[in-house]
């Protein structure tokens, strides 16, 4: 019996976890990641530095008339036309949000609660589409409105998805007519 409590005396515990060496390394990962965090943030301001020669965008006119479509839905963004990765960001153009966007005669106003609106005047307008992605967003085939417009010496696509995607069809009907009506009288 005496040799049972001896045994059991014997035993150890289990070794106690190390809290100084768990602590550093999450410091460290948290110092790791704010690093990465704030890399990726210069790069962003510095992408916007290098498109600083984009000029201010349109603000929406005093009457633009009567509204022939509205849309709510969401801005994704904005990138050089035909490079969907190559995004925009000067004039807050790569921030991502809520749009209401209105068309009329005079043109496209995109309204963005918590971001900078702007406004496409009619003669801007290049080419509406349905497509599937731009940077850093990707949908089903169709599930993008794109819209093509010019800006300065620059052509910008724009992709827009609405709250109903079954508009984006009128959407491209409607914005295609424009840009035919406006070539036409050039």
């Amino acid at each position: 019996m005496t040799s049972l409590i001896l045994l059991a005396a014997e035993r150890e515990s289990a070794e106690v976890t190390d809290w100084a060496a768990r602590i550093g390394w999450v410091v460290g990962l948290a110092l790791f990641v704010a690093l990465v965090y704030w890399l990726m943030r210069e790069g962003w301001k510095w992408r916007g530095t290098l498109q600083s020669d984009l000029p201010e965008l349109h603000s929406a006119p005093d009457d633009p008339g009567p509204a022939t479509l509205t849309m709510s839905g969401r801005y994704h963004g904005s990138t050089t036309a035909g490079q969907w990765l190559d995004r925009i960001v000067a004039h807050g153009l790569g921030t991502r949000s809520r749009a209401e966007l209105t068309l009329s005669d005079a043109g496209l106003d995109v309204v963005r609660p918590g971001a900078d609106d702007f406004f496409i005047p009619v003669d801007a307008l290049r080419e509406a589409r349905l497509d599937k992605g731009i940077a850093g967003k990707v949908l089903t085939e169709g599930g993008l409105l794109v819209i093509t417009w010019q800006h300065g010496d620059r052509l910008i696509d724009s992709g827009f998805r609405s709250d109903h995607a079954a508009e984006h069809t009128d959407w491209v009907d409607a914005l295609t007519n424009m840009i035919n009506k406006t070539e036409g009288a050039r």
